[in-house]
């Protein structure tokens, strides 16, 4: 007698097709410049108001080439620079946003998704005074925006390229800003 073995029923899976969720911009880091043109005493001033603004001891930027009409002369120190990363980023972004109104222009946003915009004077910000002793200083800001992933670009063993379909767009930065900062994008 042979014991019939139990036929086991295979129940098909719906295929259900998962919808892929979009990976979301974040902020990568804020680049904030300061250019003088000249290396001295306005030179350091400079980077006493960014100091004083991002807590962050600046780096200063070099001439790369020489310019007799302007002044300049190869490796002269010409500027200032900060980079600031995570939640520094942030609430400096959410600053220098008050001081324009949280509005930017869409001729801002560059087509991998980066923007960058102008304070023409650094009073601007909440807490600082006009001092006769340091001046006025204007700056550029540029917010670097990248998704999960971007690693891959950066890494030292096996780097990659970004594939385009996972590069950050325009809009999807626009978007992203508005909705984030609570930031208007003006035409």
């Amino acid at each position: 007698m042979s014991a019939k073995k139990p036929v086991k029923k295979t129940v098909k899976a719906t295929s259900k097709k998962k919808e892929k969720q979009p990976l979301k911009p974040r902020i990568a880091k804020i680049t904030v410049n300061i250019g003088v043109g000249e290396a001295g005493e306005k030179l350091s001033k400079a980077e006493q108001v960014l100091q004083s603004l991002t807590g962050q001891q600046p780096i200063q930027t070099i001439s790369k080439t020489t310019s007799k009409d302007w002044g300049l002369r190869e490796m002269m120190a010409i500027g200032c620079k900060v980079t600031l990363r995570k939640k520094a980023a942030d609430k400096f972004l959410i600053e220098a946003l008050k001081t324009r109104e949280n509005k930017i222009a869409d001729y801002a946003f560059d087509d991998q998704g980066n923007f960058s915009f102008g304070i023409p004077d650094h009073t601007l910000f909440e807490g600082q005074k006009y001092d006769p002793n340091i001046g006025i200083f204007g700056m550029d800001i540029c917010v670097t925006i990248e998704k999960p992933g971007y690693r891959i670009k950066h890494r030292r063993i096996d780097r990659r390229k970004i594939p385009h379909r996972h590069q950050v767009t325009r809009e999807e930065t626009s978007k992203f800003i508005a909705e984030t900062f609570n930031v208007e994008v003006v035409s």
